[in-house]
């Protein structure tokens, strides 16, 4: 998102800066002795809005920009939510409300923390279960594991392969 805004600001810059050189026109101000008649051409001006964001204690980054042309201006400004800042804070939460197993699941559905969990010897929490019974209740629902991990990737897979082989072969023979 941030790329694709970022890279529509810096087209319109350009093309402003070569249509700018092409179509140069001076400030001109003319006033009459015998009359007043004043001519103004002052171009017209695009200001970026600004995003402030004074809280310290706020997961958000602020952006803006502005572009300015002799026919069009442009201005946006946009808000970006850090959602590893959020999850920080409500781990952060539930740890000061003595939640520390709520805490550390919060934590557990990066799933770089997982990993890290497991390797330490300390899977992370799962439905109530810890220790060696969420270990287990891991490795049987390899679904629930958080996109990305890398330690129940295998895990995961040989599920999916073994549904595989049960549903899609046709050479299996049940009655006997």
């Amino acid at each position: 998102m941030r790329k694709n805004f970022i890279g529509a600001v810096t087209l319109v810059m350009l093309v402003s800066i070569f249509s700018s050189t092409a179509l140069a026109q001076t400030n001109t101000v003319s006033t009459v002795t015998s009359g007043t008649v004043t001519v103004d051409k002052t171009p017209p001006t695009a200001s970026a809005p600004s995003i402030v964001v004074n809280n310290s204690d706020v997961c958000k980054s602020a952006f803006s920009a502005g572009v300015q042309t002799q026919i069009l201006g442009i201005a946006s400004g946009v808000t970006i939510t850090d959602k590893n800042c959020e999850r920080l804070k409500l781990a952060r939460s539930l740890y000061g409300m003595g939640m520390k197993v709520a805490a550390v699941s919060t934590l557990c559905q990066d799933a770089r923390i997982f990993d890290a969990m497991i390797m330490a010897g300390t899977p992370c929490p799962y439905k109530g279960k810890i220790g060696t019974e969420a270990t287990k209740a891991w490795e049987e629902n390899p679904d629930d594991v958080p996109a990305g991990s890398k330690m129940m990737v295998s895990q995961r897979d040989e599920a999916k392969e073994e549904d595989a082989e049960t549903t899609d072969d046709p050479f299996t023979n049940t009655d006997q």
